[in-house]
């Protein structure tokens, strides 16, 4: 369980969503102690720069005009704003020291105030254990140009700012569990729809580990890399299992193919071998026929060869110079016969000459190969015609034939190893062709259509030696 993709992924993203909390928490704390350290800092400013100028414009009344010293609310006006309020320094009011301010020295704050300016520091007052930030402003009665003789403390404790980030961490703890629990339902629903397909796919490669090709691919309709996976999975089943048809045919033909020249041979050589065949001319026919089963035979196992080395890439390509007329010539010779016994109207034409450098004896298998297709499916009194022509550089062999045509859906199948149309032969023909094609630097073209024949152009490039 805990290994499965479908427990890891949840866990991958509630993890990534946890470090992400910590980190923006950790952040978001540190701007949040900056900011209300700074924004303390400045209340705390204000309101000691204010009763520094309520307690000068005080005293100064009370020096002017012999008014008693007033007693000014300092627990009220600590009530008020919540903080702290101290002074610092000489007797604020000549002839009196009823203030209401709790008087602190220059040892009890830690901090030099005697200076012009204001100040933050960090004290702990007498008698106290809870530290302050505090900021003091210079008390002034004769005016802002006299030096100053005390000054005006305002503090808060460190525990308000401490008390403030306690509740923001508790927020931020409650919005991460909220999230938490919407992102891990949302993990596990994206996590069970994305492993739902792949352990069908998981399932389904099992069985065709087995050898069992008609598996049910899952059906995965919301175009993601999930459906393109599930899409070409079903495609290789589907290839699969036609690479095992083709093989059981192959494997047919080739038996169908092997068995067919090999019992004519036993025959005849078993004949020859008991006397049953005394006459001469007939002993020189079944020798004829042997000789001809056997050349059968040979090209059978050399189409097999032949595909071997090509889908092994150890095929090796001879150049030379090659008359392409007379080698075309040769290919046409080979079927003449045949399409005179079977009075197919065989036709040959050349717009051109050329002599290019390439390995003959392969170009020649391609045409005869091309060749051999075509008086396969054209019938009896039917019409093929080979032409040769150079143009655009390229050197094209064009067998066309009056056969029944290849289907759009066909015209790259019949391309594939022993595949064949009607379930004979090999089916090896035109897929060496193709392969050959391209290993002497050329290619095949197919221009076919249901009822009106096909035509097959060899392209080669036509290097002419001048």
């Amino acid at each position: 369980m805990l290994r499965s993709l479908r427990f890891r992924l949840p866990a991958l993203f509630l993890a990534a969503i946890a470090l992400a909390f910590l980190v923006a928490t950790l952040i978001a704390l540190g701007l949040f102690q900056d900011y209300t350290r700074t924004e303390t800092l400045n209340e705390l400013r204000r309101e000691a720069r204010g009763l520094a100028q309520l307690y000068s414009e005080s005293a100064v009344r009370v020096s002017d005009e012999g008014k008693a010293v007033p007693t000014f609310a300092a627990a009220s006006l600590e009530a008020a704003t919540g903080d702290r309020i101290f002074y610092v320094g000489l007797t604020a009011f000549p002839g009196g020291e009823d203030t209401g301010l709790t008087r602190l020295t220059p040892a009890d704050v830690g901090a030099d105030l005697s200076g012009s300016r204001i100040r933050t520091f960090e004290f702990t007052p007498p008698g106290e254990e809870r530290e302050l930030l505090a900021a003091s402003y210079p008390l002034r009665p004769g005016g802002p140009n006299t030096p100053p003789f005390g000054a005006i403390v305002v503090a808060k404790p460190q525990t308000e700012l401490r008390d403030a980030w306690v509740t923001l961490i508790s927020r931020l703890a409650f919005a991460f569990l909220v999230g938490l629990a919407v992102v891990g339902a949302l993990s596990w629903y994206l996590s069970r729809r994305i492993t739902g397909p792949v352990l069908a796919l998981s399932k389904a490669a099992d069985q065709i580990a087995e050898g069992r090709y008609d598996v049910k691919v899952p059906d995965v309709p919301s175009g993601d890399e999930i459906s393109h996976l599930a899409d070409r999975f079903g495609q290789m089943a589907a290839r699969l299992a036609e690479a095992e048809e083709l093989e059981r045919n192959f494997l047919m033909s080739v038996s169908h193919e092997l068995r067919t020249p090999l019992t004519a041979i036993r025959g005849h050589v078993a004949a020859l071998r008991e006397g049953v065949v005394t006459d001469p001319d007939l002993a020189e026919e079944s020798l004829t026929i042997v000789a001809e089963e056997a050349d059968r035979l040979g090209r059978l196992v050399g189409d097999v060869l032949d595909l071997a080395k090509l889908d092994a890439h150890r095929f090796t390509v001879l150049t030379e110079e090659v008359d392409m007329e007379r080698l075309c010539e040769r290919a046409y010779s080979t079927f003449t016969d045949e399409a005179r016994r079977r009075g197919i109207e065989y036709e040959r034409s050349a717009a051109d000459a050329p002599v290019i450098v390439t390995d003959g004896d392969r170009v020649l298998q391609v045409i005869s190969n091309l060749l051999s297709n075509a008086f396969r499916w054209t019938p009896d009194g039917g019409r093929i015609d080979l032409a040769l022509d150079a143009r655009n550089g390229s050197v094209t062999v064009d067998v066309a034939d009056s056969g029944p045509g290849i289907a759009a859906e066909e015209q790259e199948r019949i391309f594939r190893p022993f595949w064949s149309r009607d379930g004979r032969g090999t089916g090896l023909g035109l897929p060496i062709a193709r392969e050959l094609a391209l290993a002497l630097g050329g290619r095949i073209e197919l221009d076919s259509e249901v009822g009106r024949g096909s035509r097959f152009r060899l392209v080669l490039p036509a290097r002419r030696v001048v």
